[in-house]
């Protein structure tokens, strides 16, 4: 995944490998952090904002 353009949150801290990064691709969001650029998670747009709803909400707190 070299070719793709990440943005860095910013919420990382720093410049180090301690940080979260964001791509868009084809209607796709990819996700990774840094210090293992070669594992990435895909989603959509509307499954992302599912998921922070969710944690937001606390509605993954009691998930086990």
């Amino acid at each position: 995944m070299s070719h793709i353009n990440w943005r860095k949150s910013s919420f990382s801290e720093g410049q180090g490998d301690n940080c979260v990064e964001l791509a868009t691709i084809h209607a796709h969001i990819h996700i990774r952090e840094s210090d293992d650029p070669d594992t990435a998670i895909r989603t959509t747009p509307a499954t992302l904002r599912r998921f922070i709803r969710a944690v937001k909400t606390g509605g993954l707190d009691h998930t086990t």
